[in-house]
């Protein structure tokens, strides 16, 4: 029999709805998970954070909104079991139980807080299921977030060999440097030293450097990619397991970060929640690329969402 489950991803720029069904054990370990529904909103719960240490009233409100919609589809697909996790915003704010909360009042079950290495194996578990044949293994699994950026080195068959978390999310790193609009030389300077260096560290606890495969997930890398192929309306099956070159990626980002957010709302695949944070996101894809030797990235629609769902198996 299959199971059908629902998860959550509550990060620091976006909150996400995964309801599909597992399939059954006798299916073997690449059957596919079927979606029944996916929802993205942007709800910005780590807005602040990094300058006061604590999650904002309208940002936890934002975040409120989207849980209750999401409760009512969970609901109407009847799921059996439901996971909800939550990632870097809360754990770094001083008023995390404010949100606990409200989540638990608003959902009916708890967000659990995930550690950084957790969120890490997590993101592995989601986006090695299905790679195609020529994604050669070890892989590299980057998940660019809102608040951190998970470094994952492992196999399909092996699982996850090394996992670290640092703290270069697309949010942080626009609200800690990116001020201009756009921003200017030196605040990109600033922020890409000030990636380069968690990068390296991370690159010290995982042998990322050693991988074959570099695997991009969430939206600042589906993002680049779908930019980087000229796409005129966001499409997950053309963005889904696609290969782009560090030439790709690197001319994107300098397009990005020379833009206005006028200008970057006008590209026909953004999403309007992530046009002032794009810079930054795909700043850290590119310095990861160049200090992992990465010559291309594959990108996976499929990511911690996925675990998620996964872990309810």
């Amino acid at each position: 029999m299959t199971t059908r489950v629902a998860a959550i991803d509550c990060g620091t720029n976006s909150i996400r709805l995964l309801v599909a069904d597992l399939p059954e054990p006798a299916a073997g370990p690449q059957a596919p998970l079927v979606d029944l529904c996916r929802r993205m909103e942007i709800v910005r719960l780590g807005q602040g954070v990094d300058r006061t240490g604590r999650l904002a009233p309208e940002a936890i409100e934002r975040t409120r909104v989207a849980l209750a919609d999401y409760a009512a589809e969970i609901e109407k697909f009847g799921a059996e079991r439901v996971r909800m996790c939550a990632t870097s915003a809360t754990r770094d704010a001083s008023n995390a139980a404010d949100f606990r909360a409200m989540v638990e009042q608003t959902l009916g079950v708890p967000p659990e807080v995930v550690t950084g290495d957790e969120e890490a194996r997590l993101s592995f578990t989601g986006a090695v299921r299905g790679l195609p044949a020529d994604a050669k293994a070890p892989y590299l699994v980057v998940d660019i977030g809102g608040g951190s950026t998970e470094f994952v080195v492992g196999t399909r068959e092996g699982g996850v060999q090394a996992a670290v978390s640092m703290d270069i999310g697309c949010v942080r790193m626009t609200e800690r440097h990116l001020h201009g609009d756009p921003p200017s030389l030196d605040q990109v300077a600033a922020a890409q030293a000030d990636i380069a260096v968690a990068v390296d560290r991370a690159l010290e606890v995982v042998p990322g450097r050693e991988a074959a495969t570099l695997v991009g997930l969430a939206g600042s890398v589906t993002t680049v990619v779908a930019v980087a192929q000229g796409l005129q309306a966001y499409d997950p099956e053309r963005i889904h397991h696609a290969r782009v070159s560090y030439q790709q990626v690197a001319e994107v980002t300098a397009d990005l970060l020379a833009k206005t957010r006028e200008q970057r709302l006008a590209i026909p695949v953004m999403h309007p929640g992530r046009a002032d944070v794009i810079g930054a996101g795909a700043l850290v894809l590119r310095v990861i690329m160049e200090r992992a030797g990465m010559p291309s990235v594959v990108a996976s629609e499929h990511d911690i969402l996925d675990g998620i769902a996964w872990s309810l198996a």
